[in-house]
């Protein structure tokens, strides 16, 4: 006779869940291994470096390892740490290949409309070129900035600007530019304190990059005349030479028109740039050109002063500055 065991909950819970894992492993797809050994794949899982707790020994060791250092090594290391501490020297100005210094100057009343020009000048002088048409130097006692005279400069008394300039006006900039050797070099622009550009110039040492120039000789060597010229108009500085290399005329133009002072010069073969004549024109160009310009200075052969406007006339006097006149 057969028995039938009553049936608890839990018994009848494991008894469906048995069955239906059996199902499940009936019904399920057999993998298909392509490799030509199947019971390779359970060696190379094993074998996989993923698996491994592990590097191999081709890579890297992620272990610290401690390295002996000799007294020698471990003094240069500190060493070559305290260096690269170091804050980096700053570089020694140089422009053009020229050592240079920084200086400055304040000229006009204190507050809005107070100047101040930043430039720089070479430390070693050297003498700037006698053909360009204008040479600026730096005067330190005076604390001034001047346009040098024809001739020979005194590299004991003054300074050769050579580097970046820029002019500030009650805070705002109104010039910038660049000095080589004493010339104007590079671009230079002048602006209104609102930063309008009114002007803007090119050099190529200390000669307008649009300027006429002729020489007297087919290699270019002894200047002639330099007519500047900027868009099509004259503008800038203007000088001529004689045959024998002295100065003949020097003078300034500004939006086509003769303006300042115009000097003429003796031109003697032996003597340098001797003055004889000092016009002067108007003080702008934007105002109509002075037809006949005004004498103000005159000088006989011997450099001696007979004629300044309304202070002297000894013109017409014997020269009593030559050696052996009284």
């Amino acid at each position: 006779m057969l028995r039938i065991l009553p049936t608890t909950p839990m018994r009848l819970f494991r008894s469906c869940l048995l069955l239906a894992l059996l199902a499940t492993g009936a019904c399920s797809k057999k993998t298909v291994s392509f490799n030509s050994r199947p019971e390779l794949v359970g060696q190379l899982a094993a074998a996989d470096s993923l698996t491994t707790a592990r590097d191999t020994t081709a890579a890297p060791s992620l272990d610290a390892k401690r390295v002996a250092m000799t007294k020698e090594q471990e003094r240069a290391a500190k060493e070559k740490e305290k260096a690269a501490q170091r804050k980096p020297r700053k570089k020694k100005n140089i422009f053009l290949g020229e050592r240079i210094k920084k200086a400055y100057v304040k000229s006009g009343p204190k507050g809005k409309n107070q100047v101040i020009e930043t430039f720089y000048y070479l430390r070693t002088f050297q003498q700037p070129n006698q053909y360009a048409p204008a040479r600026y130097i730096f005067d330190p006692k005076k604390r001034r900035i001047f346009k040098a005279a024809p001739g020979e400069i005194d590299g004991t008394q003054v300074k050769v600007l050579h580097g970046p300039y820029k002019k500030m006006q009650g805070g705002k900039v109104v010039e910038t530019g660049f000095y080589a050797m004493g010339t104007r070099h590079l671009r230079w622009e002048k602006f209104t304190r609102d930063n309008i550009l009114l002007s803007k110039t090119h050099y190529e040492m200390g000669f307008p990059r649009d300027a006429n120039v002729t020489y007297y000789d087919a290699a270019q060597k002894q200047v002639k005349e330099v007519i500047p010229y900027v868009n099509g108009k004259l503008e800038g500085d203007y000088v001529r030479y004689n045959e024998n290399g002295q100065l003949e005329w020097v003078g300034q133009f500004e939006n086509g028109r003769r303006v300042g002072t115009w000097s003429r010069y003796w031109g003697f073969r032996n003597t340098r740039n001797r003055l004889r004549y000092e016009y002067e024109y108007g003080e702008s160009g934007y105002e109509p050109e002075v037809a006949e310009p005004v004498l103000i200075k005159e000088y006989n052969r011997n450099g001696v002063a007979i004629f300044e406007k309304d202070k002297f006339d000894n013109r017409g006097k014997p020269d009593t500055a030559r050696p052996g006149l009284r």
